[in-house]
């Protein structure tokens, strides 16, 4: 048994896994960039246009050990994983990361931030929701900030949120998927008149991969 496995705690060695695959990152500061995906079954957030509330229950799947998700991970060519969900903060994520890393893995997180920090994150994307706001230490840790925009109340809430973020995080406004028509002119107009903002776009939707 190789060390790295010796020293992973018995009750993080196991993570609720819906599925994990290799593909192009589509949101975000890593736009278009390689990723192994990892994404961990059980969010209890409940946003009402999530586009995986088949993730949401955990029970629905198998836990998985973490030297797994490394071994699959590492069959793909590039060296960013990608933990995602579901919401991954509702498990000790610490062991997943730094098995990781100490195998030449950036890591990244995607998080609405309800839930205790764990792990050592590379990129921190913060994807705040208003059904349960994230905590303070996600705001602080937070290298990019991604408001989806529902409706035009979501300008307000992100603006709440940019007031709690550090000055270095990079700032994200993307239409929801099904409301991109009609909420995309408004972001164009919004972040035209507010340049702080950026406009993220989820890309691999219209590349039709994961």
């Amino acid at each position: 048994m190789s060390q790295e496995k010796k020293d992973i705690d018995p009750r993080n060695s196991l993570l609720p896994l819906m599925e994990s695959f290799y593909t192009i990152q589509g949101e975000g500061f890593h736009a278009g960039k390689a990723a192994y995906f990892v994404r961990l079954a059980g969010c209890d957030v409940g946003c009402s246009w999530c586009d995986v509330k088949e993730s949401w229950n955990k029970d629905a799947y198998d836990e998985v050990e973490i030297n797994t998700l490394l071994e699959r991970a590492r069959r793909s060519k590039s060296r960013i994983v990608v933990i995602t969900g579901g919401e991954p903060l509702m498990y000790e994520l610490s062991d997943l990361t730094r098995l990781f890393k100490e195998n030449g893995f950036k890591t990244h997180l995607e998080t609405s931030g309800a839930y205790p920090v764990s792990g050592a994150w590379d990129w921190f994307c913060l994807s705040p929701k208003k059904f349960n706001p994230p905590l303070p230490e996600a705001f602080t840790l937070a290298s990019e900030l991604k408001i989806i925009v529902y409706n035009h109340h979501d300008f307000q809430w992100a603006e709440k949120m940019l007031n709690q973020v550090n000055q270095a995080c990079k700032l994200y406004l993307q239409p929801e998927w099904s409301r991109s028509g009609l909420m995309l002119p408004k972001i164009i107009e919004y972040v035209k008149n507010n340049p702080h903002w950026e406009i993220s776009l989820q890309v691999h939707k219209f590349m039709d991969i994961p």
